[in-house]
């Protein structure tokens, strides 16, 4: 059987974000969680801007299929993933 045309795979993710980081990074510590760390500041949103990217990377889908569930101002977060 094949898959429709149109149908999205959507997968949530637990993150713990580490902003100020020396490098960009991230890393499963245990399935379904993931520990990222991220140059930008908590300020602003630059932090979440650049989790955005990094997950969007790792997961090669553009970053528009990427959106933080819950957790927007915390270091623990929930981040969807949406693919084809």
């Amino acid at each position: 059987m094949t898959p429709k045309p149109g149908l999205q795979k959507v997968v949530v993710i637990q993150v713990k974000v580490k902003p100020s980081a020396r490098v960009s990074a991230l890393e499963e510590t245990s399935p379904g969680v993931w520990l990222a760390q991220v140059k930008s500041p908590p300020v602003d949103g630059k932090a979440n801007a650049e989790l955005i990217a990094l997950v969007a990377k790792r997961f090669a889908c553009s970053r528009s299929a990427v959106s933080i569930k819950a957790g927007t101002s915390g270091r623990m977060k929930l981040v969807r993933i949406e693919s084809n």
